[in-house]
Order: C-alpha cells, then structure tokens, then sequence
C-alpha cells in the first residue's frame, strides 16, 4: 500500500470514528486489494475446491465490520487486525458447518507453511493443521497472553508490517519481534500437545 494510500486509510477511519458513516463507503475502494490478498493467503492454504472465493470473503468480513455498534478505530494496523479476524471468524463458521454436516468426515483444513509478506512459517514442524483447531488455539493465546494473541492476528492474519503492530501495541519492534516466536512456539505446543510454554519475557 502506497504512502498516500495510508494516508487516506487513517483519514478515513479517523471520519468514520467521528460518526461519518459515509467514510466507510469510501475506505472499502482503498483497502479492497490489501483485504483481498489477505483472504487470498487465507484461501491458499486450505483445501483444494474451498466453495468461499476471496471476493465474498472480503464483502463478508466488511459488512460485519460496518453492521453493528460504532468502532474507535485505532489506525490503520487496528483495522486490518479486526478484519482479519473477522474473516478467521467466517472460515471457522464455515468449517464447522460443513464439519457438522459431514458429521466426522473431511475437516477444512489450514496449511501453516507460508504466511503473508513472506514471513517464517508459524509452526515449521507442524505442515498442517485443521482451521478449527487452530482457532481454539489462538483464542486461548489471546485469553492468557492478550498482546502476543494480537501481534498473531496483525502479523499472520492481517498481513501488517512489524513497525505497524508495534506503532498500533505501543511497544518496540524487537517486542514485536520477541512476541511473534514465543506465539509461534505457544501455538505449536499447544496444537501437538506438548508442555506448555513459559511465560514471555
């Protein structure tokens, strides 16, 4: 996203903030390629012939966001995180529809092995796991480690930049930095049913 791209992304959250609804009309065209690539990454690791499209996913995940009580939107690394976790929110939905209607049978499944913008893999030993397990995971990442649950969903959900999680957090890159592998190594051991992990620095 170009420098006037952000820009105009934080004028317009900063209107709809102020009680503009007409802003979250216009921010939809600016944000529309960002908000696809990441329903793209999504969509690109799970199995093949998914009947959700990245296209309906963004519109869903934009219409939970403008339906519904008004958001004191933080800035630009704010929105992308509740947009992605808007759109984890539909594919879970998703798969547990589709897992009670096949009633044990093939379960939507999550490949951890690329992530957006090019970052290390979340669980290098893990190749796959299934999206509803890595759900109950991450949720209970963020109920014991609210922070680094957060920096999850930004970096590996949302495709925003560590300089961005750290502006939108309040802390350092190498925070940032240090949250991120101690999420990686949390979820890992959470999802193989190994020990806990240690408390983060």
């Amino acid at each position: 996203m170009s420098h006037d791209s952000t820009h105009e992304v934080t004028r317009l959250l900063q209107a709809w903030s102020a009680g503009q609804p007409e802003a979250s009309d216009q921010l939809l065209p600016v944000i529309y390629e960002h908000l696809r690539r990441v329903a793209r990454e999504y969509l690109s690791h799970e199995r093949p012939g998914h009947t959700l499209q990245p296209t309906a996913l963004v519109h869903e995940a934009y219409l939970r966001l403008t339906d519904g009580a008004s958001v004191q939107w933080q800035g630009r690394a704010h929105f992308f995180s509740l947009a992605a976790r808007a759109m984890r929110r539909i594919l879970v939905d998703h798969a547990r529809y589709r897992q009670t209607l096949k009633r044990g049978g093939e379960q939507q499944r999550l490949s951890l092995e690329a992530v957006p913008e090019g970052e290390l893999a979340l669980m290098s030993s893990l190749e796959e796991t299934d999206l509803i397990s890595l759900d109950a995971a991450l949720s209970k990442l963020i109920d014991s480690f609210p922070r680094q649950g957060r920096v999850v969903e930004m970096r590996f959900f949302g495709g925003v930049e560590a300089k961005e999680i750290a502006e939108a957090l309040q802390i350092s890159e190498a925070t940032v930095k240090r949250d991120w592998q101690f999420a990686k190594m949390w979820l890992h051991r959470e999802l193989t049913h190994a020990e806990p992990s240690a408390r983060p620095a």
